[in-house]
């Protein structure tokens, strides 16, 4: 795989592998390769893998590594990274699922449709069809527990978050900000342009799964009509 990535400290008991910094499919692919090579080793010394854009962060039990190797952790868990990713091959592509996720548009559920359409010199019509005709990766998880941060929307769409966030967002809520889309797992405080909202429940700390997306999914919203949301809507 490319092996242009640098490791460093992150704490005590982490260390970042990081890849040019930039919202790339190219880049989160290699992100995507290490991760999942990583993963597969199934070694009880890494004790998380956590995956962003750019980024994949390794979090590592020191004092496990320490019984068995007489070298600092830190600097045999960089080594031992750099080993395991180099023999990764860069032919083919890691496997990814593509899920539809159902989103409402209807204005009670969209505060700022109308407000970012007038901004973008289209109808609220146009602006649907454009948030609906991507197909988004999911490049990371983050800031609540199932948040999906999806990207690339189209140009004409990206949009600065709001410059006074609200209070509360229901969870559901799908928004723009920048160049990103993204669902509200939970009600939250938040500062995205909300546009629609989700019957599907992002996050269930019950399942076995808790979080409806996962890095590296290729993610299409389907536009519902407001009676088919209520329907669909699952009990928080």
């Amino acid at each position: 795989m490319n092996t242009t990535f640098s490791i460093t400290p992150l704490g005590d008991n982490a260390v970042i592998i990081e890849w040019e910094q930039q919202i790339a499919p190219h880049i989160h692919e290699q992100v995507m390769k290490a991760f999942h090579c990583l993963q597969s080793l199934k070694l009880s010394f890494i004790t998380d893998l956590i995956p962003a854009y750019a980024s994949l962060a390794v979090l590592y039990d020191a004092a496990a590594i320490r019984q068995k190797i007489n070298r600092p952790a830190r600097a045999w868990i960089s080594d031992f990274i750099k080993r395991s990713l180099q023999q990764v091959t860069d032919t083919g592509t890691t496997v990814s699922r593509s899920l539809q996720i159902p989103v409402c548009y209807h204005p009670s559920l969209a505060p700022d449709l109308s407000v970012l359409a007038q901004q973008k010199g289209m109808s609220e019509a146009a602006l649907i069809t454009l948030h609906t005709a991507q197909t988004y990766t999911v490049y990371m998880i983050g800031f609540l527990p199932g948040f999906p941060y999806m990207g690339k929307v189209d140009a004409r769409l990206a949009s600065p978050r709001l410059k006074q966030p609200r209070t509360a967002i229901p969870a559901g809520s799908v928004g723009i900000a920048g160049e990103q889309t993204g669902i509200y797992p939970l009600s939250s405080p938040g500062g995205w342009n909300i546009i629609g909202q989700t019957p599907i429940r992002l996050f269930d700390p019950s399942a076995q799964d808790p979080c409806y997306c996962r890095p590296g999914d290729q993610v299409q919203f389907v536009p519902i009509t407001l009676e088919t949301f209520y329907q669909m809507q699952q009990p928080s």
